[in-house]
């Protein structure tokens, strides 16, 4: 679901990167007048949750990968705001420094990501959670479902933006400028995948994870000063090093080829593919070329992340303090 740069217009970037200013800016107010300072840091836990689950991938049907995202269950544990700020540094960092999700996309797949997902998976919770009751059970078919939903919900957006532009974008001759597949095959391009199989990875590990959390954390979830976030903190470690999981998932997330790849396809590349933007990302694929052994790399390229992510969050939080 991470769009890369040059796969939609610059117009279609500008609007949707322009809609999610006044969405951040809300969540930064938001967060300062709601969120104690205790609880701060762990902003910085869910964010880097997040990357490191983007980073597992699964295969899909049509020699496709994709990954579950996290962004409902951290709207259901610290809130949509919380939530929303947490998912744009995780695909900040994912975009800068790994070259996963594009510079001029940064917004678009913000948007998808850090408003749509934790938002509608949010209320879809809360609505289900006072149909369902208190009980445990209940509570955790809500989660199921939110997460369910809300990632699809995401998707289905991710395939109109991608659908799109050959529609309104073509060049001299009558050729796509940028994304090729129009809405009938994006959609159930995008669809078909996260209905049947990404979707329930999501919902099973929302509801996984909110269960540990529950048993070992509960602070975090009941509102009081997270002072036991060593078990957390052990979860990150150990996704870190179970990241290399990820690469078994050979072939590539659709709407995420390269130029080649493209050409391969269709015979020839879009020229506002070929000739758009062009961001040299530092780790670009979580590949350091100095380190030979792919799987060494990735997990490197997973503590970095994290540590990335969590020292940010320092500054994130003494702004947000202020």
């Amino acid at each position: 679901m991470h769009i890369p740069d040059n796969y939609l217009s610059p117009s279609t970037c500008a609007i949707f990167g322009s809609a999610m200013l006044p969405i951040w800016t809300i969540a930064i107010k938001k967060i300062k007048k709601e969120l104690s300072p205790q609880k701060l840091p762990v902003l910085g836990i869910f964010s880097a949750f997040s990357f490191l689950l983007m980073m597992l991938n699964i295969p899909l049907p049509g020699g496709t990968t994709g990954h579950a995202v996290g962004a409902t269950l951290i709207a259901i544990l610290i809130g949509p705001f919380a939530a929303c700020i947490s998912m744009t540094i995780a695909l900040f960092v994912q975009a800068v420094f790994f070259g996963d999700g594009g510079i001029l996309t940064f917004g678009v797949n913000s948007f998808n990501m850090a408003f749509v997902m934790p938002f509608s998976g949010y209320y879809i919770y809360r609505l289900l959670k006072n149909l369902n009751g208190n009980s445990r059970k209940g509570n955790l078919a809500s989660i199921f479902i939110a997460s369910y939903v809300s990632i699809n919900i995401a998707a289905f957006i991710a395939a109109i933006q991608f659908g799109i532009q050959p529609l309104l974008f073509k060049d001299a001759s009558g050729l796509p400028l940028y994304a090729p597949y129009p809405l009938s095959i994006s959609i159930p391009a995008m669809m078909i995948p996260h209905l049947l199989i990404t979707g329930l990875i999501e919902a099973i590990v929302a509801m996984g994870v909110y269960s540990y959390i529950n048993k070992l954390s509960p602070e975090i979830i009941y509102g009081n000063k997270p002072n036991r976030l060593k078990p957390v903190y052990a979860m990150l470690i150990l996704m870190a090093i179970l990241s290399p999981l990820g690469l078994l998932a050979s072939g590539t997330a659709w709407g995420e080829w390269g130029n080649q790849e493209l050409k391969k396809m269709l015979g020839y590349i879009p020229s506002g593919v070929a000739k758009g933007f062009s961001f040299n990302s530092i780790m670009p694929g979580y590949v350091l070329p100095s380190i030979g052994n792919q799987t060494v790399a990735y997990v490197i390229c997973a503590i970095l992340g994290l540590s990335i992510i969590l020292i940010s969050f320092k500054f994130v939080a003494s702004y947000i303090q202020k």
